[in-house]
């Protein structure tokens, strides 16, 4: 559906509160049911505006990056020689390092210390991924996006907005690499 230049999907769900998702280029309503589209958009409509002007602005950036070309062997030995060397930095311990495609994230840590990479960050600069295997090793010492954890990430990294930009606008660039069955749809227009 479309509104304003901005493609969306809904998706109705036994929850109180409608919200908005738009984490990789793509709207989502979440709503009650019964619960009408246009009402909440209309309500949201600035907040939308600007995250698709952010997208489209990172989508136009996008075509101004280059890609990496590491080999799988030479990624896989950069992210386990960066994942060690967070873990010993934070003194903490990751238990294993797992990679598949991810559809909405570059990588995950859980609980019990293993860390989950998206093989498409094999196309990002270093520099990227080591925030990105740091960001998630951090995750080991305090698991919520709150003040402990950015004063964590904050002590190595000094400019995360910037990064954390870049990590976005990649993302676009990188999405056509992924293969086909594991691809979403950027549907922002």
């Amino acid at each position: 559906m479309g509104l304003c230049n901005v493609v969306y999907e809904v998706s109705y769900r036994h929850i109180k509160y409608p919200r908005l998702e738009l984490r990789t280029g793509r709207l989502l309503l979440v709503l009650p049911f019964g619960c009408d589209p246009v009402t909440v958009l209309d309500k949201h409509r600035g907040w939308v505006h600007a995250k698709a002007k952010f997208i489209s602005e990172c989508l136009e950036d996008s075509l101004n990056k280059e890609l990496a070309n590491r080999s799988d062997a030479e990624f896989k030995s950069l992210v386990y020689t960066l994942a060690e060397k967070a873990s010993s930095e934070l003194a903490v311990k990751v238990n294993g390092v797992f990679f598949r495609l991810m559809k909405t994230k570059w990588a995950s840590c859980s609980a019990k210390g293993n860390l989950t990479v998206n093989k498409l960050m094999k196309r990002l600069p270093e520099e990227l991924i080591n925030y990105v295997i740091f960001h998630e090793v951090a995750h080991l010492i305090e698991r919520k996006h709150n003040e402990i954890f950015w004063r964590i990430v904050s002590k190595k990294f000094s400019n995360i907005e910037a990064i954390e930009r870049d990590l976005f606008t990649y993302w676009f660039y990188c999405r056509p690499f992924e293969e086909p069955a594991n691809r979403c749809q950027t549907p922002v227009s």
